[in-house]
């Protein structure tokens, strides 16, 4: 009975709290917040057919290469057309999935470390807890309710399918090599459709390199474990796992390349890159622990001081982490596993090559929460083999046990909260301004404010987000524009120079520029921007007609 109820009743379970937790989502629209601009305005991706495949296949849309990804939304798209219910829903059922796979793979490695333990029941209480922790953490949030973060969860799932197939291929082997097992060639090929979902996948060799280490013990621990015949067999098993790896990762560059959205050496070094990945790995532990004001952007600062206290703070909560985890190792082994597979998988956005303004980001943790939540599952099995005993008093049973309802309880109740967050572009980016200073809430909310006709407001957020964005082009050009609606043509012009003098190649700033010089009646040198822009973007229509209606105006009337 106790064998069923783990293999069935226990999954069906999770999958009914998980979508307790979400069951907002189904309320949710898309947001301005990329689902713009890869699936409102885009129609490359509707359908699956010999066109739209190609441009999957060969797209580096937004930097990303995820062919897998937009062959789920194209699907999306036959059964649901636009509507975000359809796409919500996929998110949600692929998480429920993790959620499930999840359960599996921690009673597979909570029986590793204990095999005698293999039917005992205090394991699927231990795995029930630490699937529970993941599937309701806050922090899953962005994942699951942005429809645009598919990749995150469709790339979970085929790790996590991965790793399963691996593990039945070590049991089967019983100390041969994995390379006549075919659950080992399933688990390769796995790996390479999570790789195709989202190049975050990288870390599996590393990752499965760890659990060879502790749990499994088939690598390390003896004399001659490492480099001896039966270390170098494991180290070659990871050979196919690794090509995938570098190649991934190499086209992972070329994808960031084509956006130019690496952020070069000159404007940051590396002991500022060092800075923002131990602050990163500080930070992502903080939110684990308290997962309050989550939000959709954490800017990166426009200046990193290594030296203030937030970075300090940070390398010092790695550091003391890290030598715990160390001093640790033998009598407590799988908190080394779990910190060094932590870092690992956060290894391709901690900074070190830094993409974007964001200095941390709720959806890399989808993955990096993995090993924490599996180490709670293993103290509530530790806790349940106790209960009663001499070690632990009833009422200290109890106590444990409704601390343990408490914070599923809360976690569900936050991320119930959170997943409202992603109802509506307003709703998100006012959340995402009142919960971390960002320029970029405020830009988004003053394009919605714009579009809204509420200038007075739009001008407001703009001019919060040059107080953290001063250099930044866009904004000057968005914040001119409300000043010339609300009647403020000098200083929109003023806004517009500026923006020129950040970028003097922009086509938009040349035409809103020369826009306004013609309300002032200035039509020589507005015709210049116009003619200017132009040749920066010749298919820019709104410069073509405004020069058009420009010269018209500077001849004057037909004699």
């Amino acid at each position: 009975m106790s064998h069923r109820l783990g293999r069935w009743m226990v999954p069906v379970s999770l999958a009914l709290v998980t979508v307790a937790a979400f069951i907002g989502i189904f309320q949710n629209g898309f947001v301005d917040w990329d689902d713009g601009v890869n699936l409102v305005n885009n129609v490359r991706y509707r359908g699956l057919g010999w066109l739209q495949l190609r441009w999957m296949l060969t797209t580096f849309l937004l930097g990303h290469y995820i062919p897998l990804t937009w062959m789920t939304f194209g699907l999306d798209y036959l059964v649901w057309g636009t509507n975000p219910i359809g796409y919500h829903l996929t998110n949600l059922l692929l998480h429920i999935a993790n959620v499930v796979t999840f359960y599996f793979i921690t009673a597979r490695l909570l029986v590793a470390t204990r095999p005698a333990a293999k039917d005992d029941v205090a394991v699927h209480v231990g795995a029930a807890a630490a699937a529970l922790l993941f599937a309701v953490h806050p922090l899953r949030v962005e994942s699951v309710a942005w429809a645009t973060e598919r990749r995150d969860v469709l790339c979970g799932l085929f790790y996590l399918l991965a790793i399963v197939s691996y593990l039945r291929a070590v049991e089967r082997a019983e100390g041969a090599s994995l390379y006549g097992q075919r659950r080992y060639w399933a688990s390769v090929g796995l790996f390479a459709l999570a790789l195709l979902s989202k190049s975050m996948a990288v870390s599996l060799p590393m990752v499965l390199l760890v659990l060879d280490v502790y749990p499994l013990r088939r690598l390390g621990g003896r004399p001659g474990g490492w480099l001896g015949p039966a270390g170098l067999r494991v180290w070659l098993e990871k050979a196919p796992f690794a090509l995938l790896s570098l190649g991934a990762s190499v086209v992972a560059l070329a994808a960031l390349g084509h956006i130019k959205g690496i952020r070069p050496f000159a404007t940051l070094g590396w002991l500022e890159r060092v800075s923002i990945s131990l602050y990163s790995l500080a930070f992502y532990l903080w939110k684990m622990l308290v997962p309050l004001d989550l939000s959709a952007i954490y800017e990166l600062p426009d200046r990193i001081d290594p030296l203030a206290w937030p970075y300090l703070l940070a390398a010092l909560v790695v550091a003391a982490v890290t030598a715990a985890a160390v001093a640790l190792r033998r009598r407590w082994p799988a908190f080394l596993a779990v910190w060094v597979s932590y870092i690992v998988i956060l290894l391709p956005v901690l900074g070190i090559v830094q993409n974007g303004n964001q200095i941390a980001a709720d959806r890399y943790t989808y993955l990096a929460s993995l090993g924490w939540a599996l180490l709670a599952g293993a103290a509530v099995r530790l806790w349940w083999v106790a209960r009663g005993s001499r070690w632990l008093s009833q009422p200290g049973t109890l106590a444990a046990a409704g601390l343990a309802v408490v914070i599923i309880g809360g976690l569900g109740a936050l991320t119930w909260k959170q997943v409202d967050i992603w109802r509506d572009s307003e709703s998100l980016w006012k959340h995402a301004a009142s919960a971390s200073p960002s320029g970029l809430a405020h830009y988004n909310l003053g394009v919605i404010m714009v579009g809204r006709g509420e200038f007075v407001e739009a001008e407001g957020h703009f001019r919060r987000a040059l107080e953290f964005q001063p250099r930044n082009a866009d904004v000057h050009i968005n914040l001119g524009g409300a000043l010339l609606l609300h009647g403020q043509l000098q200083e929109g012009i003023e806004h517009f120079r500026q923006a020129l003098a950040i970028n003097p190649k922009d086509a938009i700033a040349h035409n809103s520029l020369g826009y306004a010089l013609r309300q002032q009646g200035r039509l020589t040198e507005a015709a210049e921007h116009f003619r200017e822009a132009l040749r920066l973007q010749p298919d820019y229509s709104k410069a073509r007609r405004n020069l058009e209606q420009v010269t018209t105006a500077a001849s004057g009337p037909a004699r």
